[in-house]
């Protein structure tokens, strides 16, 4: 069985592609759907460009993605 991403439950090699294509908007809508309006919030207004690429980083090396705020 494939090992699970962060997207979406995805298997991870999808998970990688799609954030590497769409993370920006991935990441905020994987933010929403688990229940984080505020860290989503900031994501879209301050952080979108520059957590996309973190998040794709540890997309590559650790299986998820960045998680800071917890509200």
């Amino acid at each position: 069985m494939a090992k699970k991403g962060d997207y979406f439950g995805l298997p991870r090699i999808v998970s990688i592609i799609l954030c590497f294509f769409f993370g920006p908007v991935l990441g905020i809508v994987q933010r929403i759907m688990d229940g984080k309006i505020v860290a989503a919030i900031l994501r879209f207004l301050f952080g979108w460009n520059i957590v996309w690429v973190i998040d794709f980083i540890l997309m590559l090396f650790k299986g998820s993605i960045l998680r800071v705020v917890n509200m």
